[in-house]
């Protein structure tokens, strides 16, 4: 699958956005899951921050693709933590990838229709946008919890278009997971575009399947 995306960008109706890792630095999302929530729970067991994060990170590789992965109440009941409250005490590390928001103030100047389709549990997207106030620049906002399917599944492509009408063939979808482009494609949509680089703090991602960008200021 090749194209050129801004190219293709000037042809579609409808632009579906990603938020964590396309919007905003997945920085805070793996810093909060990787290091914080492990090493609280650490301290809350007697344990190490070794040991603790090696078992949570097999604990959250067992629900990756299900919405369990992306739900804070599952998280907090799980672990008994509220996870909810951790996201809230490291709030100044959520902000935008490098030119995101210079793209979003764009593309509201233009007649592409821009939704933000999500996987973000309705907590953290009310954290998120409580502090960049991104989703004012939307014309729709829809979360797989909303839809009880994570976008990684068919169901969840087929709910969306219950819930908004869009043309598959005239939308361009862009997201940092690869599970994700691939459902999108799968069902239909004939423009996904992958985000190569969602975590500042980290090395590109190279990927063949996929047309990618670094960040959506590419797009500009």
């Amino acid at each position: 699958m090749s194209f050129d995306p801004k190219t293709a960008l000037r042809s579609c109706d409808t632009l579906m956005l990603d938020m964590d890792g396309t919007i905003l630095d997945l920085a805070y999302d793996n810093y909060m899951w990787l290091t914080y929530v492990p090493q609280r729970w650490a301290e809350q067991n007697g344990m190490s921050f070794e040991d603790a994060r090696s078992h949570l990170i097999k604990q959250f590789g067992a629900a990756e693709g299900d919405l369990r992965w992306y739900c804070l109440d599952h998280w907090s009941e799980h672990l008994g933590l509220d996870v909810a409250q951790l996201h809230r005490d490291n709030h100044e590390r959520i902000g935008f990838l490098p030119g995101a928001f210079e793209f979003l103030q764009r593309v509201r100047e233009s007649n592409v229709r821009l939704l933000l389709v999500t996987n973000s549990h309705q907590a953290t997207l009310d954290l998120k946008d409580e502090v960049t106030g991104l989703t004012a620049y939307f014309d729709g906002i829809y979360t797989s919890h909303s839809f009880g399917f994570a976008k990684e599944r068919q169901e969840f492509w087929h709910a969306l278009r219950g819930s908004v009408d869009f043309d598959p063939e005239r939308t361009m979808f862009i997201d940092d997971s690869l599970f994700v482009l691939r459902s999108a494609a799968s069902y239909g949509v004939r423009h996904p575009v992958a985000i190569a680089r969602p975590d500042t703090s980290r090395p590109r991602r190279e990927n063949s399947d996929f047309v990618s960008v670094d960040g959506l200021s590419e797009l500009l």
